[in-house]
């Protein structure tokens, strides 16, 4: 039997005000009402474990790895400070107590909490410019050196690699230095904090506070190596967002929207504006927003029986009674009556008159004599049921403990069974002519900014398109497609019973995890439910049990949420971007997106031509959200999933990639924001209060904020879909002759990928690709010492080859590009 992995989920203490709803309680809390606790006649048992929040320290990745092999799921919004990695987390006085006894260190109850001005999690840009001296053998490389500013403050972040960076007694040190501005002396010296993960070295790193942009870094290891670096800018200061034309609208989503509202609206747009809108709906319906009613009927432990209907709550089940009853007399045989709804269990009485029946004997005549009433009963979780069962006072009602809201959620009832998903399609040719964009919001229940930041963005392209240029580009040039919430049956939840759900509400548990009190901790996270880099094939970030927020489902694609995605990829092949749209932590991300532990065995990285290209995208689509209200998604939160959050192994958009070729990003909105009062860098949450300080974390800012960056997603991909122009590569230094070993690298005029020879043959598709010197660094170093010649053709990410050549055929011009480096004989 696998362990059940407990559940820690890392989450800012939600405080919904707005016009939809307002929670009065923390993430993890469940509903108030008789459904949610133990009333008259029924058992403690049903209460799902209370858990507060806490704020955690641990001392970096090796004890991260030693939680996560304990059992505990730790979710977005970690943050590596370089002291160690701190967070959030909703943990029970169990779990609190097993994390101490872990090492962890538990730094106090309650909200409030503001990232160290310090904190550090980790990427760098293969666009750099902090590029130091050519060579092969350097034990020190700057990967990147990026300046930015927000709110006033300047910042710089810095990631170093040595070779030697693995050794462990000792450890190897780094030191960065920086100038004061150009022509200035090095000084400053602070120490750089090591990075490991999965027991691997990664890198050296650090955010740094500035007053005054440096010119140029200087890096330091302990064992002697030095490299030199100019510093480069992230991010464009002053870009024009589409919201800066004062005639163009914008800022329609004025609160949190569950299922009904995005979907009613989705199907309004299509109705306003048929001729650039319309609805695709999904084949495969979801679980529904419905349980089976249950009950924990007994004493506890070995004692307890859990009953759960054959009928969905809303069906009947929810008027089906179970009554243990005790008879006078001796030597009498367990049996059961029903009558209607109401199933009455006569308990045994062995021959001095006690009574006799145990959980185990009750749950089997449940199950075959309620007249097809109860589809399960057993034994309370991985109880024997050796117990004898007690008399119940009266009728205990089962309940499929969806009937109670929260206070303050919206009124209505949700509509229950199985949901049909619709996709808002927008564009003026929607006929395959033109590259399409999906948007997918919300594939976890509680993530409920994604969900407005994808509605405002369709609304500003339907208000606009015939009043602003730009927008009209837009439309005419893509094919978008808007999943505004990929599980309404979780977000549903999320909203009426448990803010802090994840997962779909599809119960996979067997009998040891399917009493209620497990209520919040069903379902299948739809982000680890698909076909690549799959817990399944032994990558990490994925888990088996059935009651973990990383539950990857029994198999790949079991649920339709998840097969939804794939057939609507595959029946509209013209998809050629993709945005998983999630909150929250501020990291925008690609491939590779999972690990196996054991070695840290990543899923294949992309083409340098391909990373170059998602950097590229990332720096027009941030610099888009900073324009807004100066938020800045640093640069150690962008690149490889895996390498700026944690494995998440079977995530869609790795699927999407290598199966389909398409530009999958994934998006965690709501990062942190820079406090220029307290100097600290203040944390989002998966549902921040809507309105707050416009200027700090509030649903609406970042609505807003975010939209802007999907909209500048939609102009790369209209940009994309034009692009005709081929790319250009150079051999550097070039060709020519040495008299002594040269080291030579590829340049492009864009990013794109080099097919490349040296053995004499023609470079073909089949040829070695360029690579990156290491992960998430620029292009390898070639270390030449024998006369040789480079045969060579890139190709950018549209498709289009250098100079027209084919690699397909063989003719006779061999129009790729060709450089001879001779050395000469010494």
């Amino acid at each position: 039997m696998r362990r059940t992995r407990r559940r820690i989920a890392l989450f800012a203490l939600p405080t919904l005000v707005g016009s939809v709803l307002m929670a009065t309680g923390p993430a993890g809390a469940d509903p108030a009402g008789p459904a949610a606790a133990a009333g008259p006649g029924r058992s403690s048992l049903e209460v799902p474990e209370a858990a507060r929040l806490v704020r955690i320290k641990l001392t970096g990745a090796d004890m991260l790895d030693k939680v996560t092999a304990a059992g505990f799921d730790l979710e977005h919004g970690l943050q590596r400070v370089p002291t160690g990695i701190e967070g959030e987390a909703v943990a029970t006085a169990e779990q609190v107590t097993e994390l101490k006894a872990l090492g962890v260190e538990i730094l106090g109850d309650g909200e409030g909490f503001a990232w160290s001005e310090e904190a550090d999690g980790g990427l760098q840009t293969l666009r750099t410019t902090a590029v130091q001296p050519l060579a092969h053998e350097e034990t020190v490389r700057i990967a990147r050196a990026d300046w930015f500013t927000t709110k006033g403050q300047g910042f710089l972040y810095v990631e170093a690699r040595t070779t030697q960076g693995a050794q462990t007694n000792p450890v190897v040190g780094m030191q960065l230095e920086n100038d004061s501005g150009a022509g200035t002396p090095f000084g400053s010296a602070r120490t750089m904090s090591r990075f490991v993960d999965s027991g691997q070295y990664m890198f050296h790193r650090n955010l740094f506070k500035l007053d005054a942009r440096p010119s140029q870094i200087r890096v330091t290891s302990s064992t002697g190596g030095v490299a030199t670096g100019y510093v480069s800018n992230w991010l464009e200061d002053g870009a024009p967002p589409l919201t800066a034309n004062p005639a163009y609208k914008w800022d329609f989503v004025d609160g949190y929207r569950h299922p009904q509202q995005l979907f009613g609206r989705a199907e309004e747009i299509a109705r306003q504006y048929p001729d650039i809108a319309e609805i695709v709906y999904l084949p495969n319906k979801t679980n529904g927003y419905q349980r089976k009613a249950q009950a924990t009927i007994g004493g506890t432990g070995q004692s307890a029986v859990v009953v759960s209907s054959a009928a969905w709550g809303h069906e009947g089940g929810n008027d089906i009674t179970v009554e243990f009853v005790d008879r006078p007399g001796a030597n009498l045989p367990l049996a059961v009556e029903v009558a209607g709804k109401a199933i009455r269990v006569l308990l045994a009485k062995n021959a001095s008159g006690a009574a006799a029946s145990t959980a185990a004997q009750v749950a089997a005549a449940l199950e075959s004599q309620s007249q097809g009433l109860v589809d399960r009963a057993h034994p309370y979780r991985t109880n024997a049921g050796t117990g004898i069962v007690a008399a119940t006072s009266g009728p205990v009602a089962l309940t499929d403990f969806l009937d109670q809201k929260r206070v303050g959620a919206p009124e209505g009832e949700v509509p229950r069974g199985p949901a049909t998903i619709p996709v808002l399609r927008i564009g003026k040719h929607r006929d395959g002519r033109n590259p399409g964009v999906l948007i997918q919001a919300q594939d976890h229940a509680r993530e409920w900014v994604p969900a407005t930041t994808s509605l405002e963005s369709a609304e500003r392209l339907v208000h606009n398109y015939t009043s602003d240029r730009e927008t009209r580009r837009i439309v005419d040039n893509t094919d978008i497609f808007f999943i505004l919430s990929n599980n309404p049956d979780g977000a549903n939840y999320s909203f009426y019973n448990f803010a802090s759900q994840r997962r779909n509400m599809t119960n996979h548990c067997p009998d040891d995890n399917a009493d209620p009190a497990r209520r919040n901790s069903w379902g299948v996270d739809l982000n680890r439910n698909y076909r690549v880099g799959s817990a399944h094939d032994g990558y990490s970030g994925g888990s088996f049990s059935c009651v973990s927020d990383t539950y990857q489902g029994p198999e790949k694609l079991s649920e339709p949420e998840s097969k939804n995605i794939i057939w609507l990829v595959e029946k509209y092949r013209n998809i050629k971007f993709m945005m998983s749209v999630h909150s929250n932590g501020g990291q925008l991300f690609w491939q590779p997106g999972a690990y196996i532990a054991d070695g840290r065995i990543t899923t294949p990285r992309p083409p340098l031509g391909d990373e170059a290209f998602y950097w590229q995208s990332a720096a027009r689509i941030l610099s888009q959200v900073k324009a807004h209200r100066q938020t800045v998604v640093t640069p150690e939160n962008v690149g490889g999933s895996s390498d700026v959050l944690y494995s998440s192994a079977g995530n869609v958009r790795e699927d999407l990639y290598y199966n389909y070729g398409i530009y999958a990003f994934g998006w965690e909105v709501g990062g942190s924001v820079y406090n220029p009062a307290t100097g600290n860098w203040q944390g989002g949450s998966f549902q921040p209060a809507w309105v707050g300080d416009p200027d700090l974390v509030s649903g609406h800012s970042e609505t807003m904020e975010y939209a802007n960056g999907i909209m500048e997603m939609f102009r790369v991909a209209a940009d994309w879909g034009k692009d005709h122009q081929k790319p250009t590569s150079q051999l550097v230094p070039g060709g020519g002759k040495y008299s002594g070993s040269v080291d030579v690298r590829f340049e492009t005029s864009e990013p794109a990928t080099i097919y490349y020879t040296t053995d004499g043959s023609r470079p073909t598709l089949e040829s070695p690709r360029y690579a990156a010197t290491e992960f998430r660094e620029p292009g390898q170093v070639f270390h030449v010492t024998e006369t040789t010649t480079f045969r060579w053709f890139s190709v950018d990410s549209a498709g289009n080859i250098e100079q027209n050549y084919d690699p397909s055929k063989n003719d006779s011009r061999n129009n790729y590009r060709t450089a001879t480096i001779t050395i000469a004989q010494q």
